[in-house]
């Protein structure tokens, strides 16, 4: 039996043989004083919406966690476990990050499950139905809108959960305490996987513009 998959190893292959050659200093500097990143996403853990990725960041710039659907749950201390919670502290307590950016993307399968209450579940347990309840009500009045095409209400929920979830940050005492205190910013972002086209969050709207309009995505085929 093998111990990892071929094409994990080829690609660590390549990395080792590329990137790490190139930066061998910056991961020896990064082992020996530790992470500094400024800027904490929270990423869906959909597998073709990777944010290092996507913003081209280099070793130790982001503090990333994936969940699916990118979604932040309200602050609970309630003595269960809560990774999201659990990294939201680190990177604001330990970290001391000065940017928290909600990033979710185009054709979302955990939104896409919201939307869709009535399937059957994955599993007994139905873990994605249960997580995905944090934007249940959202979901049922978005699912009701006749007059929207399935396409559209997908997207309005993609962008909705992004405005739930920044707005659920702020139930975090000391994420709300440093965004009053202007030490920390938070913003909301949509990625869409098939332009590759960036959306931000108007952070005093909540709409969503493309911050570099003027950069057009390479034409694609088909």
């Amino acid at each position: 039996m093998k111990l990892l998959p071929d094409h994990l190893l080829e690609g660590y292959r390549s990395f080792i043989e590329g990137r790490y050659l190139a930066e061998t200093q910056t991961y020896r500097a990064l082992a020996r004083d530790g992470q500094t990143p400024e800027t904490m996403v929270i990423a869906c853990c959909d597998s073709r919406a990777a944010p290092e990725t996507i913003f081209g960041s280099a070793p130790g710039e982001l503090f990333v966690v994936r969940n699916v659907a990118n979604l932040v749950p309200p602050y609970s201390p309630d003595g269960e476990f809560h990774g999201t919670s659990a990294a939201l502290e680190f990177a604001v307590a330990a970290l001391k990050v000065k940017h928290i950016v909600v990033m979710g993307h185009g054709r979302c399968g955990g939104i896409s499950a919201a939307l869709s209450p009535d399937a059957e579940p994955l599993s007994k347990g139905d873990f994605i139905g249960k997580w995905m309840s944090l934007v249940r009500p959202a979901a049922e009045a978005v699912g009701a809108n006749a007059l929207m095409t399935a396409g559209e209400r997908q997207t309005a929920l993609e962008r909705i959960s992004i405005r739930h979830s920044v707005a659920s940050l702020r139930s975090f005492p000391d994420i709300a305490a440093r965004e009053a205190a202007g030490e920390l910013s938070l913003h909301g972002a949509w990625f869409d996987i098939s332009s590759g086209e960036l959306w931000a969050m108007d952070p005093q709207t909540g709409d969503f513009e493309r911050p570099l309009a003027g950069i057009e995505p390479l034409p694609t085929s088909g």
